[in-house]
């Protein structure tokens, strides 16, 4: 609630340009809707958000690097592994993991014309099969990604590292990214209806 206050100048990328800054998006608008608002209040809020953001970065590195290397706002919505790394960079961010989230789900395809093509789809297969595992995920861990393992994330080294999240969505919560496309992002949709009612 606090990113909508007034004179809280706040640092997130552009969702026309950056897949963090959807991400933003959605987190703000599910904090509404998962927690029994509807679709009006989270126009709303996200609406009053957004009038606190005096640029929009073009991505992610871009947003920390005006936040922490420019001194620009006065919060940064980012991934949180971002902030991981800043810290990892010698920064001593004080963050707040929101009680309600959503996962970011990024997903993983073999391509069947090109292993085919060049002949590896087992070492492909198998790739994608490791990632999964706990020595993977242990790695995803350090470098400031949530594991998705439950018996990593658990581990002392990662439990106080990343905390649970409350609610935690996901993109399917809100229709899949056909309808969240159409109802958020298309030219015309709900964050070009924010953007034109702001006053710059």
């Amino acid at each position: 609630e606090d990113l909508a206050k007034d004179g809280v100048k706040l640092i997130t990328a552009d969702p026309k340009t950056s897949g963090v800054a959807r991400w933003n998006f959605l987190a703000l608008w599910g904090s509404v809707v998962k927690t029994g608002g509807d679709d009006t209040k989270a126009l709303d809020f996200t609406s009053k958000v957004y009038k606190n953001v005096p640029i929009l970065t073009k991505d992610a590195r871009e947003a920390t690097d005006v936040f922490f290397k420019q001194g620009q706002g006065d919060a940064l919505i980012n991934y949180e592994n971002e902030i991981i790394l800043a810290s990892q960079k010698g920064e001593k961010p004080t963050y707040t993991i929101p009680d309600v989230n959503v996962s970011i789900d990024n997903p993983i395809a073999i391509v069947d014309k090109n292993v085919d093509k060049h002949g590896t789809r087992e070492v492909a297969e198998a790739f994608v099969k490791f990632l999964y595992t706990p020595e993977a995920q242990r790695e995803f861990a350090k470098a400031g990604f949530r594991p998705i393992d439950a018996t990593v994330a658990k581990e002392p080294e990662f439990a106080q590292k990343y905390p649970p999240v409350k609610t935690l969505f996901t993109a399917k919560d809100l229709g899949g990214w056909g309808e969240i496309q159409k109802q958020f992002f298309d030219d015309g949709a709900a964050f070009d209806k924010i953007q034109g009612s702001i006053k710059r």
